[in-house]
């Protein structure tokens, strides 16, 4: 046996055993459901709102086209060639960027451990819908008799509330990860995608039926032409676009890993793109339709009643049931769909971090997620079902996202493209079974524009952090959880990425049969037979 095929062969044997998607249906299902998260219903239609309505969507569409999309390729292109999680990928591709790729597992980590929280609280939350428990005070209910939060200082006063089903929401979890990449996080994606989708579309159809709906639609979509020439609202359609596609902090790598090698990703990735924006603008709708119905209740302008994240969900939300006629049935069917866009996307987060160790250790499938999975519950639960959780969440979100996800996309999409001159070779990689295929124009997108758009982003971040103090926290608050986590996150991924992989992993360019050069005899012997391919269902085993 030469010694390509010996190594063919011994990758092919490492990705049945690392598990995978079984079509790329189901690929684009879980990517969809990665992408497809809280912030599309409940960020999105504000952020449209404040940046020019109806002319937002120029913005939006640009950037999605010239920085979304071609970033979310260049993550499938890395993850698709180099056949592993995201720092296995980045190693690949160059020894001395595999710390990037635990950067992004860090940020995963984080992001896993609060992003429960939010879901355990749409899940109680959809419960309350049916006899509105907030009563006439839907805010006084949701930080005092809810949350039980006081004054913004760390307790361990904990909120028997918040517990129980943040506890269920990681035992739910937790049991989908064991279960694998295919009967876990696949078979879920199939479930409740079509379920999210079918959800939120009468959820839709409730929300236009109510009076006042057409006002709220004209005040979203109503253009403000002239926020075209404004920096700030380019910088807003760019920033929502990265937030809400789940690139560049080690999803799409890790997802692109697991799908066939003869998969066309780019045509998936436009699929995942245009449905991930297409959900948005139908979160648009519902949500505006539902703010201009509260806003003629009240007597006054949506603007008055329009606002995003906690505040739209758990106050503005149950403000609009309790005076909604099927007020209950709106309630179940917002909150649920809160529960089943959050758990699509906490699994692809959870599973950057258990794909990586397992890439790693080389541990089986249940060891993994008990490596990773209770440690992340086990600080969920003592940070967030206290009083202080509130707080926490929302500083820890805030710099997490603002200076750890797009700070570790910038500079991945640098050294990639300038520093590796990785762009061209992946670029062929993409083009060898995609259509439409992507050339000189994609690699100008991925390398310029998109790293500009993220700069600028950047740069308006970071003047209004340093102008005022996030929400008026206090500064140790924002300097131990805020800045603190930013700078420790880097300097912990590079010194993991020191430790030794396991014994027999392929670490000298792509794995055999990755490179888009190799003669079609080799690649077809790193495949898996048929049957055992990865993602068929025999691929998940337990600990070995």
């Amino acid at each position: 046996m030469s010694t390509t095929a010996g190594g063919a062969r011994q990758q092919a044997d490492q990705e049945r055993r690392r598990g995978g998607f079984s079509s790329r249906r189901v690929f684009i299902l879980a990517a969809i459901g990665s992408a497809v998260g809280l912030g599309n219903i409940w960020r999105f239609p504000y952020v449209a709102y404040e940046n020019g309505g109806g002319a937002f969507v120029v913005p939006y569409l640009v950037a999605l086209l010239t920085a979304g999309i071609p970033f979310l390729l260049l993550d499938y292109a890395i993850g698709h060639r180099h056949r592993g999680s995201a720092p296995l990928s980045f190693a690949r591709l160059r020894r001395g960027t595999e710390g990037l790729g635990w950067w992004q597992v860090g940020i995963c980590f984080v992001i896993a451990v609060y992003y429960a929280a939010v879901i355990a609280w749409a899940l109680r939350y959809t419960f309350f819908s049916l006899d509105e428990s907030w009563g006439a005070d839907p805010e006084g209910f949701f930080f005092g008799e809810f949350l039980q939060a006081g004054d913004v200082r760390v307790t361990a006063d904990v909120v028997p509330g918040v517990l129980v089903p943040l506890a269920l929401v990681w035992l739910a979890v937790l049991v989908i990860m064991a279960l694998g990449v295919q009967r876990g996080i696949g078979a879920v994606s199939l479930v409740f995608i079509p379920l999210l989708v079918l959800a939120f579309a009468a959820l839709v159809v409730q929300a236009l039926l109510l009076p006042g709906a057409a006002g709220g639609l004209d005040a979203l979509f109503t253009p403000d032409w002239s926020a075209l020439t404004s920096a700030p609202v380019w910088a807003a359609a760019f920033g929502q676009i990265f937030f809400s596609l789940s690139i560049g902090f080690g999803i799409m790598i890790t997802y692109a890993s697991y799908v066939g090698r003869r998969e066309d990703m780019i045509g998936s990735g436009l699929v995942v793109g245009f449905s991930n924006s297409g959900f948005e603008l139908l979160a648009g709708i519902g949500v505006f339709a539902a703010l201009g119905f509260m806003a003629q209740a009240g007597g006054v302008a949506v603007g008055e009643v329009a606002s995003d994240g906690i505040g739209l969900a758990f106050i503005a939300f149950p403000t609009i049931i309790s005076e909604a006629p099927a007020g209950a049935l709106l309630g179940v069917l917002f909150f649920g769909s809160l529960v089943i866009a959050g758990i699509t996307s906490l699994v692809s987060v959870l599973e950057v971090v258990i794909s990586a160790v397992r890439d790693k250790l080389d541990t089986g499938r249940l060891a993994a997620t008990l490596v990773v999975g209770v440690p992340a519950a086990v600080l969920s639960l003592v940070l967030f079902s206290t009083t202080s959780g509130i707080y926490v969440l929302d500083v820890v979100d805030h710099f997490v996202n603002q200076y750890g996800i797009l700070v570790v996309a910038l500079i991945s999409m640098l050294v990639v493209a300038w520093a590796l001159r990785a762009l061209t070779g992946l670029g062929e990689h993409l083009n060898v079974h995609g259509r439409p295929r992507v050339g000189t124009g994609w690699r100008v997108l991925t390398s310029l524009v998109a790293p500009a758009g993220l700069a600028v982003v950047l740069v308006f971040a970071l003047q209004d952090d340093l102008s005022a103090p996030y929400e008026d926290y206090p500064g140790w608050l924002l300097l131990v959880l805020g800045w603190g986590l930013v700078v420790a996150l880097p300097l912990v991924g590079f010194l993991v990425a020191r430790l030794p992989w396991r014994a027999g992993t392929h670490l000298d360019g792509p794995p055999p049969g990755a490179d888009p050069a190799t003669p079609v005899s080799a690649t077809a012997a790193a495949e898996p037979p048929p049957g055992n391919r990865p993602g068929t269902g025999q691929d998940e085993g337990g600990p070995r």
